[in-house]
C-alpha cells in the first residue's frame, strides 16, 4: 500500500484544482494550498515541484505543527554550534537543504510570529540566517505552504502576518472536500477496494453492494479522502465472503461496547475534593446519513443494516449480545438479521 502521487476523481471542483496547480507549477512564485485535513493538499504540492522547472532538484517538506516553537526557527534556517544548549554542532536548515528546489511548509498557520518574521525576510530577500550566526546565506528556494485554516482570518485576528501572507499569496489553490466531489465517492471507492482486495490475495474484487454504496453517499466524510481510505480498506478485509459484494462500513473505528469511560472533570469550587463520578460510557452510535435522499424506505433500510452490521462486528457476532446492546429481544435481532442477510 505504498504510497502514491496520482489524482483520481472526475467531478469538475476537483479537476479544476488539479488544472490550477498544473498552471501554478511551471510559475517560479509562491503557492498557497488550502483545504480540510484529508483533501491532498501534500500531493498537490508534490505535483506542483514535479512539474516545476524545479522538478530535480531538492524536494523538502517541513510540517511546522510538529515543531516546538523555540526549534522551529533552528529548523527552517539552521543553527550554529554552541547557539542554544544541545547545539553540539553547526547544521543547515531546511532551506539550506531545499536550496534550488522547493520547500513545502505544512500547517503554516501554527508558526509563531517570531518564525513567520523572519520566513517573510527569507522569501523577500532570499537570504536565511542560522541561529547563532550575523552572517546571511543566499538560497533559492520555491515556498508551497499548506494550511486548513482561512489565513486572511488569522490576520484579522493578530495571529498571521499580512505582509507574509501576501508574500505567499501570488496563486491559492483551494482544494474541494469530498462531499463536494460529485461521483468521487464511488470512483474513489473502487479505486480503493480494488487495491486492498489484491493486498489481500482475493481472486477477484466483487464490488460493493447497494446498501454500502448508499451508505458512503450518506456520509459527510470529515476526513475526506484519507478517512473514505481507511472506511474502505477497513470494510474489505473484515468482510468475510469475497465472492460477494462488500455491503457492510464501518466509519468509527472506536465504537465498541467495551469503550473506555470518559470521566468528569473534578470538581473545582474548593480547589480540591473527590473526583467526580465516572460518566456511563454512551452507546456505540453509527453516523446517521446527512446526503439528499431520493428513496427514504431504501436509506432506512441501508442505515438499519449498517447499524446491525457494525453491532454484531463489535459484538463478536454474538446475537445475545447484540440484542442486549441494541435493547432487542433474541426473537427480534434473528429477524432483523435474517431480513438484511447478515444470519450467515
Amino acid at each position: 500500500m505504498e504510497r502514491e502521487t496520482q489524482f483520481i476523481g472526475q467531478s469538475a471542483a476537483f479537476q479544476d484544482a488539479v488544472e490550477r496547480a498544473s498552471l501554478a507549477a511551471s510559475l517560479d512564485r509562491p503557492v498557497l494550498v488550502i483545504g480540510e485535513r484529508g483533501t491532498g493538499k501534500e500531493l498537490i504540492a508534490e505535483r506542483l515541484h514535479r512539474l516545476s522547472t524545479r522538478w530535480d532538484r531538492p524536494y523538502v517538506i517541513m510540517n511546522c505543527a510538529a515543531m516546538p516553537e523555540t526549534l522551529i526557527e533552528s529548523e527552517l534556517f539552521g543553527h550554529e554550534a554552541g547557539a542554544f544548549t544541545g547545539a553540539t554542532r553547526t547544521r543547515a536548515g531546511r532551506f539550506e537543504e531545499a536550496d534550488g528546489g522547493t520547500l513545502f511548509l505544512d500547517e503554516l498557520a501554527t508558526m509563531s510570529m517570531g518564525a513567520q518574521e523572519r520566513l517573510l525576510r527569507a522569501v523577500e530577500y532570499g537570504e536565511v540566517t542560522r541561529v547563532g550566526s550575523s552572517r546571511p546565506i543566499r538560497v533559492d528556494v520555491r515556498i508551497v505552504a499548506a494550511t486548513n485554516e482561512h489565513l486572511p482570518a488569522l490576520v484579522d485576528d493578530n495571529r498571521f502576518r499580512a505582509d507574509l501572507l501576501d508574500r505567499l499569496s501570488f496563486e491559492v489553490i483551494t482544494l474541494p472536500p469530498l462531499r463536494a466531489r460529485e461521483g468521487d465517492i464511488e470512483v474513489l471507492a473502487e479505486y480503493f477496494g480494488q487495491r486492498m482486495a489484491t493486498v489481500l490475495g482475493w481472486d477477484e474484487w466483487p464490488g460493493f453492494g447497494p446498501r454500502a454504496l448508499a451508505a458512503m453517499e450518506g456520509h459527510d466524510w470529515p476526513g475526506n479522502v484519507r478517512e473514505l481510505r481507511n472506511v474502505i480498506e477497513r470494510a474489505i478485509y473484515r468482510w468475510a465472503d469475497p465472492t460477494k459484494p462488500v455491503d457492510a462500513l464501518n466509519f468509527d473505528p472506536f465504537a465498541s461496547p467495551w469503550q473506555p469511560v470518559v470521566h468528569k472533570s473534578a470538581a473545582k469550587a474548593d480547589g480540591g475534593g473527590a473526583p467526580a463520578a465516572a460518566a456511563e460510557p454512551a452507546p456505540a452510535s453509527t453516523a446517521m446519513p446527512t446526503g439528499a435522499v431520493s428513496d427514504l424506505r431504501a436509506a432506512v433500510d441501508a442505515y438499519e443494516r449498517q447499524i446491525l452490521a457494525d453491532t454484531m462486528a463489535r459484538c463478536r457476532f454474538n446475537q445475545k449480545v447484540a440484542a442486549e446492546a441494541l435493547g432487542l429481544s433474541y426473537d427480534q435481532i434473528r429477524h432483523a438479521l435474517k431480513k438484511h442477510g447478515l444470519n450467515q
